[in-house]
């Protein structure tokens, strides 16, 4: 239950005589309501207010069930109108035999100020904050008054919000209404209780495209009446209340996003313990990841040879002495024990990202002239994920391929990982097997692993903190572009070739767990 559903359930209690226990001493409703007819029977003779045509009288019959005499006609009964039971000592009543409802009247720039001359001049929801009004206009031609005591309700554009007015008197806008009670025993304060459960009623009856809250609506709506004593109870119990329910709010909220974000925190973790040697138990007769990284550069040294691929102009090696990781390029060896992002078993090795890859390239522009409704899968940003390495397939932009053309080199291969280079950068997306003929733009990367290595760990260590922060420190433009050269540089962690697949094999349990909370 969101904090909002336990005031509003809270608030339902209190209407329905359910919140607070009645007094058998109150002096009931109807006696109330008697005293109320009168009060503006003397009024209308006075010619403080005008007489309505058709006056309502709600009772109760001699079959317990709620009554309704409009002006000359005859009683009829309006059980199916009133929407649940009350107390004994309550009443039904019509909004418009209990209040004055005043409509605001709009202002053209030049009428009123900021400068502080005249009253103040409420426009709308802008000036409710918290259920204090908030002010800052003035005017010396008001005509549509509100006054201290009144309940201000927003009834146009952001319809509902409200509060009692404490100013001597301020001029309000068509977007606002002044309710005023028409006897000193009946509260504001549950008037405003009563309103906020019919909010949603008022709204749903609104006849125009705009949203908003009709003057005859509130007029006819059905408000429950309890004796005044009672009333002050009623508010009383919701002021008491209201503190409690903003910090369950609160509270609930912070459980709500935890909980919304836990699947993707405990994934982030998990991974960060598989690249870090956590997740499995190390076995001392796995052969460590040095032969692994051995066979790979023997592999990557059989595909130069063989003009597959291009060598590289600085080769990273990466080696352990003295308890220390060094890393040889260009002939020239350093320690790089402060570059390494954190601890790993001693039988896993380090290595850069390039050295696992045949190729890093992007895609080249100008694909926009060869855009079509059939032909190859061109992929874009949008078709990578922010939290996983699944190609998101819902709308791809198709490609007629030129006979000869600079992009077509990066026609993507199963097991090819696409990243996104500029703007939000490491989103990533693996092609299948099978996948069909697809090219990619000049926005997003393509990284082509060595057999080898063409198995999802290196993703999922890409999904992990470690690379993200990676990412973030090596972007730059006011674009936020990632260099080619950068991704290469990634240091890797590699376990041995057996662990991997045990980790994998891990992998691929946890997440399914976590795909179901």
């Amino acid at each position: 239950m969101t904090g909002q559903q336990l005031k509003n359930s809270i608030l339902q209690m209190a209407v329905q005589g359910k919140l607070v226990p009645q007094d058998p001493n109150d002096e009931p409703a109807s006696v109330l309501l008697e005293r109320i007819r009168a009060e503006k029977e003397q009024l209308i003779k006075e010619g403080k207010i005008k007489k309505e045509k058709n006056p309502s009288v709600i009772f109760r019959g001699a079959d317990n069930l709620p009554y309704e005499k409009v002006g000359k006609n005859e009683p009829v009964c309006i059980a199916d109108e009133v929407p649940f039971d009350i107390p004994e000592s309550w009443e039904w009543v019509r909004f418009s035999n209990i209040i004055e409802l005043q409509s605001g009247q709009d202002m053209t720039p030049d009428k009123y100020n900021s400068t502080q001359l005249g009253i103040p001049y409420i426009t709308g929801a802008s000036n409710i904050a918290n259920g204090n009004v908030v002010i800052n206009r003035w005017t010396e031609y008001g005509k549509a008054f509100a006054h201290r005591g009144d309940l201000l309700l927003t009834c146009k554009g952001t319809v509902g919000s409200m509060a009692v007015l404490k100013e001597p008197q301020v001029h309000i806008a068509r977007q606002l209404m002044a309710i005023r009670s028409l006897s000193d025993d009946i509260e504001i304060s549950y008037i405003k209780i009563v309103l906020e459960t019919l909010i949603p009623i008022l709204k749903a009856a609104a006849k125009s495209m705009i949203p908003g809250i009709a003057r005859e609506d509130v007029l006819h709506s059905l408000l429950p009446l309890p004796p005044t004593s009672e009333q002050k109870r009623i508010c009383g119990k919701i002021k008491a209340l209201l503190p409690h329910i903003e910090i369950y709010d609160i509270k609930e909220k912070t459980a709500a996003q935890l909980n919304s974000s836990f699947p993707d925190t405990l994934k982030k973790s998990v991974l960060q313990d598989a690249v870090q040697g956590k997740l499995v138990l190390q076995d001392s007769a796995d052969e460590p990841a040095s032969v692994l990284l051995e066979h790979i550069r023997a592999e990557k040294e059989q595909l130069i040879k063989a003009g597959k691929i291009k060598r590289d102009k600085h080769e990273s090696v990466i080696f352990r002495r003295d308890n220390s990781y060094y890393e040889k390029v260009d002939e020239i060896e350093r320690c790089i024990d402060d570059e390494l992002p954190f601890e790993i078993p001693e039988s896993w090795g380090w290595c850069r990202l390039k050295s696992l890859t045949e190729n890093i390239t992007s895609g080249s522009r100008d694909w926009a002239k060869y855009y079509s409704t059939t032909g190859a899968a061109f992929l874009r940003m949008g078709n990578l994920s922010k939290n996983s390495f699944d190609l998101r397939l819902e709308h791809i932009q198709r490609v007629t391929i030129p006979s000869k053309a600079e992009g077509t080199r990066t026609s993507l291969q199963s097991g090819d990982l696409l990243f996104s280079i500029t703007g939000d950068v490491g989103m990533l997306g693996l092609i299948p097997d099978g996948f069909e003929k697809a090219y990619i733009n000049q926005h997003t990367a393509m990284i082509r692993f060595l057999p080898e290595m063409r198995n999802k760990y290196i993703p999922y260590l890409l999904l992990t903190d470690y690379a993200q922060k990676f990412y973030n420190a090596n972007q730059h433009g006011i674009k936020n572009s990632f260099r080619l050269d950068s991704i290469g540089e990634l240091l890797v962690s590699i376990p041995p070739e057996k662990e991997l697949f045990r980790i994998l094999q891990r992998i691929s349990l946890v997440l399914s767990k976590i795909a179901v909370l």
